[in-house]
């Protein structure tokens, strides 16, 4: 088995601010100019919500509140990368957006919750989708391993 038959577990966070939700212009990964909010992958002795409130403050460092577990879902829309996403939601407390990682990201901004960019990063949809309608689980199958 090599690295890319491996699954991971991805963390993201859906922000949101006045009926808008934070969004990221991504760069040099899977998902490159796609918008997404912060996340990363899960690492070995860490909890979830740990790894979201990292991946916050390693990528914009906002301070959020009322952070909860939003949906999980089986994305292979990177395929042959195939990822566990457990989306979390979160309200914006304070601080402003900056870009903290540069050679991951273009630019932080808030974008409507009914008027979002189309080039959405894999699991936002099924962010908006959740936080819309309570939907817990989402799989995306991009294509599927036999």
């Amino acid at each position: 088995m090599n690295n890319e038959e491996v699954v991971k577990v991805g963390i993201g966070l859906f922000i949101v601010k006045d009926d808008k939700v934070l969004l990221g212009k991504r760069k040099n990964a899977h998902g490159a100019d796609e918008y997404g909010g912060p996340g990363g992958h899960l690492e070995y002795g860490e909890t979830a919500e740990q790894t979201a409130l990292r991946e916050l403050a390693e990528e914009c460092g906002i301070k959020v509140k009322n952070l909860q577990m939003l949906c999980v879902s089986d994305l292979l829309t990177y395929f042959p990368k195939h990822y566990i996403d457990i989306g979390f939601a979160a309200e914006w407390e304070s601080g402003e957006p900056q870009v903290l990682e540069p050679h991951k990201l273009e630019s932080w901004d808030w974008y409507d919750i009914d008027d979002l960019p189309e080039n959405l990063f894999g699991c936002v949809p099924a962010y908006v989708e959740s936080y819309k309608t309570g939907k817990k689980y989402f799989t995306f199958p991009g294509r599927l391993a036999v």
